[in-house]
């Protein structure tokens, strides 16, 4: 079934990156559901490498903000939630639980190239999923990669096999904070049907 034209715009349409926020904050409630949908967006033999840190107490922005480009560290202090959205370098020992049907941990134990490669693939679409799932819960994002990936993970994920891909703000944006729109490439610009 098809979504409405008014699904489509929440989600993709309408929706844009986030700079600015309003002073309303996120209920953990909210982002447990979001976990719940998120979910069930698939992954390669269902690995789900991605890891999540909420922050969202002012202490734990204060240890997020010096880690951030300058021009990002306004819109973390701002954002009532921001999501540091991470990859399990040893998602592939989830794998008996996760997808049980076959020996699928044998073909990542001791092939760094490919458990890289996957974590990263995987852990990026289920943060595409992650977005979605925020969107049509009614939250905005604001996506943003500018950040020291080393002292993120020395911080938040020390200890772990974790290590960060992306940030990501969540709450309700202050349209104020919005840049024009940018333009997006026609369909013949980037695809070809074969």
């Amino acid at each position: 079934m098809k979504l409405d034209d008014a699904a489509l715009d929440q989600l993709f349409r309408t929706a844009r990156t986030h700079n600015a926020w309003q002073d309303k904050p996120v209920p953990d409630t909210l982002l447990r559901e979001l976990h719940e949908l998120m979910k069930w967006g698939p992954t390669s033999a269902n690995c789900w490498p991605l890891r999540v840190v909420y922050v969202k107490s002012a202490q734990a922005k204060e240890r997020l903000i010096p880690l951030l480009m300058e021009g990002n560290r306004a819109k973390v202090r701002a954002a009532p939630v921001t999501a540091i959205l991470g990859m399990d370098m040893a998602f592939y020992e989830q794998l008996p639980k996760l997808f049980p049907h076959t020996d699928a941990r044998s073909w990542f134990a001791g092939n760094p190239a490919l458990i890289e490669a996957t974590a990263f693939r995987n852990s990026s679409l289920q943060g595409a999923y992650f977005m979605l799932a925020a969107r049509a819960l009614g939250l905005d994002c604001g996506p943003m990669s500018g950040f020291d990936n080393a002292a993120v993970d020395a911080e938040f994920f020390a200890g772990t096999t974790v290590k960060s891909n992306f940030i990501c703000s969540l709450g309700y944006g202050d349209p104020a904070g919005l840049f024009p729109r940018s333009p997006r490439p026609s369909f013949d610009e980037v695809c070809k049907i074969l």
